[in-house]
């Protein structure tokens, strides 16, 4: 069976966002600083980020495809016509909508009936590969509670956020084992394998 992976980048005081997120700010203020490495850096975090785009199938909170507030049908998400994904994305949301089709070979799918069905569905479409739990927090906390994630990976920007939306908060009885460190200035990859 294959495993269920988790990349999420967090700011030293343990924030994947930052204060007030909106439509114009989806990632809250100061939010787009933790993710310098991707951009600034590319070359010489390539294996991290290739390893954030090797799964086979995704799942997503609402927000991370459409981002607080009234759903609107016409909404395409924050990525463009080619969403980075090039796989079956499965969105988590108590609003049903169709599947939506996108250029690269990405399909967001509307799941409305909880973790557990999203997971088996993005499985299924995973085939061999990893499933990865793309994020928001809100989504990688419920998933870490319940268990279901097999290697958390963490890229920590050194920044301090001061407030947002923390990754862990609520999320009790986690243990972790560090199996790799590595990172550049400015971010530090570590992967941990989640003990059960």
């Amino acid at each position: 069976m294959s495993r269920v992976t988790c990349d999420l980048t967090i700011s030293l005081d343990g924030f994947a966002a930052g204060p007030n997120q909106s439509l114009a700010e989806p990632l809250g203020e100061g939010g787009e600083l933790l993710h310098r490495w991707q951009f600034e850096e590319a070359q010489a975090n390539a294996a991290a980020r290739e390893g954030i785009l090797a799964a086979g199938a995704y799942i997503m909170g609402r927000n991370m495809f459409a981002g607080p507030g009234a759903w609107d049908e016409e909404w395409r998400g924050w990525w463009g016509e080619e969403p980075p994904y090039h796989a079956p994305v499965f969105v988590l949301t108590q609003h049903p909508r169709e599947p939506l089709e996108m250029q690269g070979g990405t399909t967001f799918n509307f799941v409305t009936d909880g973790i557990e069905s999203a997971l088996a569905q993005a499985r299924k479409a995973a085939g061999s590969k990893d499933v990865a739990i793309a994020g928001g927090p809100q989504t990688v906390r419920q998933y870490l509670s319940a268990g279901l994630i097999d290697e958390l990976r963490l890229h920590i920007a050194p920044i301090v956020l001061g407030a947002g939306e923390r990754l862990l908060d609520g999320v009790a009885n986690l243990k972790l084992e560090p199996t790799e460190v590595s990172g550049t200035r400015l971010v530090t990859h570590v992967r941990y394998r989640v003990i059960r």
